[in-house]
Parts: C-alpha cells; structure tokens; sequence
C-alpha cells in the first residue's frame, strides 16, 4: 500500500497508485501516459539519461511487475514538482529511492530517480 499525503499533487496521487497497482492493471501504461509529457526527460542509475514517455512506459514495467509496496518517508511539494523519499518492498528486500519531479501544463516534465542499483537488481527488481 502506498501512502502519500492529501498535500502531495494528484498527478503524483495518480503516478504512486499506477506504480502499486500491479502489471495485471499495468495495460501497456494506459493509465500512466497521460500523466506524462510526450518528451518526459528521466534520469535513473540503470538507465541513464532517456527521453520520451514511450521509453520510460517501457522501463518502468519492471519495477511495477516486482514492487509489492511503496513505504512513503518523506514528501515536499512545491508549485513545480516534488521530492518524494520512499522504500520499495521487491521480493528480496527493501530499496531505498528518491524521486525528484518537475511539473509543466499539468503533466511530469522531468524525472530523476535515485538509488542504488547493485541492491535494486539484487532485492529483484527488473
């Protein structure tokens, strides 16, 4: 179960619920897409620097298919994104992540993910 605050945005309420929702609900990211924008820029340990909602839609199934809770630590909100601190309970462990979002006409601009990727492959994220 993921728990975000009733500060936090709702396009992010609606990001956290789509990463918990498991792949059964996945759909291709039916839900997520429009919660991006079309040139979303993410920066992540494994994937380094990509850009496009497609390819993020893509990377991100792995760790929707493997997270089985999102353990909220902290948020801060601010009119143009969110800092979001959070432990992923993955099959074989917990990995911490850090989230750094920037919003723009009502959509996830900007995206940078921090963790640490040696724990993330062996806590069996994918």
């Amino acid at each position: 179960m993921t728990v975000i605050t009733g500060t936090a945005p709702p396009l992010l309420k609606a990001y956290y619920q789509v990463l918990t929702g498991g792949i059964e609900n996945y759909d291709e990211g039916r839900e997520l897409a429009p919660l991006l924008a079309d040139d979303l820029a993410f920066e992540g340990p494994l994937a380094g620097h990509v850009t496009g909602a497609a390819r993020f839609l893509q990377g991100v199934k792995g760790f929707i298919a493997n997270v089985g809770e999102i353990e909220m630590i902290q948020e801060v909100h601010g009119p143009g994104g969110s800092a979001v601190l959070y432990d992923a309970h993955l099959p074989k462990g917990i990995v911490r992540f850090a989230e750094f979002f920037t919003f723009a006409d009502g959509k996830i601009q900007r995206l940078r993910l921090q963790y640490d990727p040696a724990a993330y492959i062996a806590g069996g994220g994918g």
